[in-house]
């Protein structure tokens, strides 16, 4: 038990302390019906720690996180000016696909000109949880909260543009400005994260659990509640699996997000089937 404690201490302290965030802006990535926003948003991130690396600096570098949450603004502007109506003829869907697939390869191209290009790829994509610092704990985390304050003092801006926006446009909102400043926040986790967990784990904290809340609840408190249960739980077994049987810790934390999907909606079917 000593030696387990030892190991994973601060590799679970991130996944109890990091994922509250994420839960958070995963519910308004689902209701947005943007699912793979964050995908895009953590690959341009990638993107941008390519070009630092290319550039000769390292990865745990400033100016890493630098060239990563500089690349991170373009793409909230791009998905900020890009919010279409429903109807649509392209969705903005489509074009964050385009520019999650574009962002990847150009990665692959950036890293294919570095030495330890292979590696790099590998730990953009999954992370490397087990390795990570009390210092890049602590740094995410008073990052998270000033970003949470920042929702919390705009909450109900955020909320509006979310999950009412049609209301938001006939009270004259910004709309297309405080989307610019919610993708930018959203990018800044997004580029936080992506260098402890890489790009899959990401995206799984954010959609996995508020997928999950989704098909067990409706009210927002109680949807919260939901994904930070689920997320904080299969943070703990995941880095145990990881542990117990000597697995890659991101890819075990996403697989048993994967489970606890699976359950929820066997879950939310059962709990149906008597009304049907």
């Amino acid at each position: 038990m000593a030696e387990i404690i030892t190991v994973m201490k601060w590799p679970l302290i991130a996944c109890l302390l990091l994922p509250g965030m994420l839960v958070y802006l995963g519910l308004h990535i689902v209701r947005r019906e943007v699912i793979f926003v964050d995908l895009a948003l953590a690959q341009v991130a990638s993107l941008g720690a390519c070009v630092s690396l290319l550039l000769g600096h390292e990865a745990s570098a400033p100016q890493t996180y630098l060239w990563s949450f500089g690349f991170t603004l373009v793409g909230a502007a791009i998905f900020a000016v890009t919010r279409m109506r429903h109807h649509s003829r392209v969705p903005q869907e489509a074009l964050i696909g385009i520019t999650y697939v574009v962002a990847a390869a150009a990665g692959i191209l950036l890293l294919s000109r570095t030495a330890e290009g292979n590696e790099e790829l590998r730990r953009t994509l999954i992370g490397d949880v087990l390795l990570v610092s009390p210092r890049e704990v602590l740094k995410t985390f008073l990052i998270y909260l000033a970003i949470g304050g920042v929702h919390c003092l705009f909450r109900k801006k955020f909320m509006m543009i979310s999950f009412e926006p049609d209301r938001a446009e006939a009270e004259g909102m910004s709309v297309r400005w405080w989307d610019f400043l919610f993708y930018a926040l959203f990018g800044l986790v997004v580029t936080s994260f992506v260098q402890i967990g890489g790009v899959l784990l990401v995206f799984s904290y954010l959609i996995v659990p508020a997928v999950c809340a989704n098909l067990l609840a409706s009210r927002v408190v109680v949807l919260l509640l939901v994904g930070w249960l689920i997320a904080t739980a299969a943070g703990v077994l995941g880095l145990y699996a990881a542990y117990r049987f000597d697995l890659p810790t991101g890819a075990a934390i996403i697989c048993v997000l994967g489970a606890a999907l699976l359950l929820c909606g066997l879950a939310a079917a059962f709990r149906k089937a008597p009304a049907a």
